[in-house]
């Protein structure tokens, strides 16, 4: 199976360095040196990295045949792509790979739709699911275990206990009823992904 690992951004000074935006927890397997990735645009790759370094709290990365600015410029905005078993699964039990939460239905506590996870965004404090409503809407659910109390792969679910105000004033109430005491408790817990 693949999975997208990173997004190459801007050129790094003038010697290939890029910037990456990374979409994985295992950056130091998936992006390492030595390791070759495929790419999207499949004409851009495929790509080895050659070394890499954090900057500014940026993964900078240079990559094999890739000496100037210019090259690194051009691989501007390329998907890199690694190849992982499907039968994977992180080490964490409370971690997860993106392709394992896409497309799951988000439910309250109390069993009322939410609507189905179709993106899962990495951020530096964390992670969040783009959730698409029945009505087309979107609302994003921080993948915090506060927040998302379960996540079961064999019902295909993530239940989540939102704050008041999360959803909409609709859902504010039923999440209001909820007993506050019981947010975070939930099996599943909560952990970051890696992108599909």
């Amino acid at each position: 199976m693949q999975l997208v690992v990173a997004r190459i951004g801007r050129a790094h000074g003038i010697k290939g360095e890029v910037t990456v935006e990374v979409r994985t927890d295992e950056p130091e397997l998936r992006l390492g040196p030595g390791a070759v990735l495929a790419t999207e645009p499949a004409s851009t790759g495929p790509l080895t990295v050659e070394t890499g370094r954090v900057h500014s709290g940026r993964l900078l990365l240079r990559f094999a045949g890739v000496g100037d600015r210019t090259g690194a410029e051009a691989l501007r905005n390329t998907l890199l792509i690694a190849e992982v078993d499907p039968q994977d699964m992180p080490e964490d039990p409370d971690e997860y790979y993106d392709h394992q939460l896409m497309d799951l239905d988000v439910v309250l506590t109390d069993g009322t739709e939410i609507g189905r996870i179709t993106e899962i965004t990495h951020l530096p404090s964390q992670d969040l699911f783009i959730v698409e409503r029945p009505d087309g809407t979107e609302v994003m659910i921080p993948f915090v275990e506060e927040i998302v109390t379960e996540i079961d792969l064999v019902e295909q679910r993530a239940v989540i206990d939102p704050p008041p105000g999360l959803i909409d004033d609709n859902a504010v109430v039923a999440a209001g009823s909820e007993d506050d005491e019981g947010a975070g408790t939930g099996p599943g817990g909560a952990g970051k992904g890696e992108s599909s």
